[in-house]
């Protein structure tokens, strides 16, 4: 039996992007309905962000607890830790089920309906979605496009078996004895230090000269040497080209040209995410695109009128926090509200060890911009708060302008840098120089200090180098 909704707004996706869209509207008092054919909180916070940080802080604890086996400086002693990985993914999983059912009170308190099934666009105005109690038809004013993205496959190495990608290597039953990392970004590092941490021995297969190749070499080499620390090995200028006749070893073709056979209990393929496009009527829509994303303009506005679209269906850069601000700003929008997104800086995080958080320009993209720069950096080395963590690598970074000191980009790396972005990211939102920083109090002893004395440096009179 074929069931039909009339509302106001429709968001098609309750990931990040939609789930939040769906909130704020609620709260503005428009009629909501949130489609979503999975688990609300989308990818990010089922088999995405949450989960992969639960992993990492995991095999963090662990990693420490091994550490202290073995002679160390803070004279701890402890026998040698086993570890439970059924129990850490049952954890895991604890967290992200409170997290799914807090959207869903969510969604109660702010009177959104949540139709459970996948939905599919008849046209601009008009959803079908197949539940399991039948197909129902949503008829809406305006339409809010939150899809999201899936990982990329590689056609020599489907998904299958052994071949994994950051999904199922969130869920495994045990540690794998030797696992292959296809791709050297962000997720495949994270995941690949996690396991490394937690006994795996772990090969790392990157295309390109280098790991980490979207950020420059001064931020990734802390990152390069922990690897090497942990035993991981690291293969560069290499190809992935498929399966051995076994099933058990991964192909590869080395810079020179050379094929070699990794043994690998599991392979796990990280090599990007693109924009979900198929499977929910986009071909129904007449929409512009812009390449293989949707193309909109700085409201979100697709080229139909009262259809917008969010997060990671637009592109880059494929963020949950650039996602939720887009789904606010449309709601929004909808309710009548003036709004653009006009927005200086959206951090962006690698939770590797250690981690690296880049905000604003880069010295690279400030020059490429046309602006005369000047950059300086402090090093955690002489930070007191940084030493008592033994977290001594690493540094922060600011990149300013010559002639007024306006800040245009801040990056550092370093244990737990991940949490002085939203200092970064307000820096440059309020359009903060570097006078504004220096004579900003910064309380002793954070590493937030190195944050201070890298402006009091640019500015020729740092106070701890």
């Amino acid at each position: 039996m074929t069931k039909t909704i009339e509302c106001k707004v429709l968001v098609l996706g309750g990931g990040p992007g939609g789930y939040i869209a769906a909130i704020r509207a609620g709260q503005l008092g428009l009629d909501t309905v949130c489609v979503e054919g999975a688990e609300l909180g989308g990818t990010c916070l089922n088999v995405g962000c949450i989960p992969s940080k639960a992993m990492i802080h995991a095999a963090d604890e662990f990693e420490k607890a091994v550490h202290f086996t073995g002679k160390n400086a803070l004279g701890i002693s402890l026998e040698k830790p086993s570890l439970d990985f059924k129990q850490t993914v049952a954890w895991k999983d604890g967290i992200v089920k409170r997290l799914t059912g807090g959207i869903g009170g969510l969604f109660k308190k702010n009177k959104v309906k949540h139709v459970a099934g996948w939905g599919t666009m008849v046209d601009g105005k008009t959803c079908e979605v197949a539940t399991e109690d039948g197909t129902v038809t949503i008829k809406a004013q305006h339409v809010i496009l939150a899809t999201g993205s899936v990982p990329v496959e590689i056609p020599s190495l489907p998904y299958g078996g052994n071949v994994i990608s950051s999904t199922e290597a969130l869920s495994l039953d045990k540690v794998p004895g030797k696992l292959t990392v296809i791709g050297g970004g962000y997720i495949g590092l994270e995941l690949g230090i996690a396991y490394a941490k937690m006994g795996s021995k772990v090969t790392v297969v990157e295309a390109l000269g280098r790991i980490l190749a979207q950020y420059d070499k001064d931020l990734t080499k802390p990152v390069a040497a922990s690897l090497k620390k942990l035993g991981i090995k690291v293969l560069t200028d290499t190809k992935a080209k498929g399966l051995s006749k076994d099933g058990k070893a991964l192909l590869v073709e080395t810079k020179d040209g050379n094929e070699e056979e990794i043994k690998s209990d599991k392979i796990l393929v990280t090599v990007g995410r693109r924009a979900k496009t198929e499977g929910w009527g986009l071909e129904g829509l007449d929409l512009t695109m812009n390449g293989r994303v949707v193309a909109i303009d700085d409201k979100c506005q697709t080229s139909m009128t009262d259809v917008y679209a969010i997060g990671d269906l637009t592109g880059e850069p494929m963020l949950a926090h650039r996602a939720m601000a887009q789904g606010e700003m449309v709601a929004e929008i909808i309710a009548g509200k003036k709004r653009t997104f006009d927005k200086v800086s959206i951090p962006a995080v690698c939770f590797t060890d250690p981690e690296i958080v880049t905000a604003g320009l880069s010295p690279e993209q400030a020059k490429e911009a046309g602006f005369d720069i000047k950059v300086d950096q402090f090093p955690f080395m002489a930070n007191g708060r940084a030493m008592t963590m033994e977290a001594e690598d690493g540094f922060v970074r600011i990149v300013a302008r010559n002639d007024n000191h306006v800040v245009l980009g801040i990056q550092a790396v370093g244990k737990g840098v991940s949490e002085l972005s939203a200092a970064f990211s307000l820096a440059l939102e309020m359009g903060a120089r570097l006078e504004d920083i220096a004579g900003t109090i910064h309380a002793h002893p954070t590493q937030s200090e190195a944050f201070q004395e890298a402006a009091l440096k640019s500015l020729g009179h740092a106070l701890h180098i």
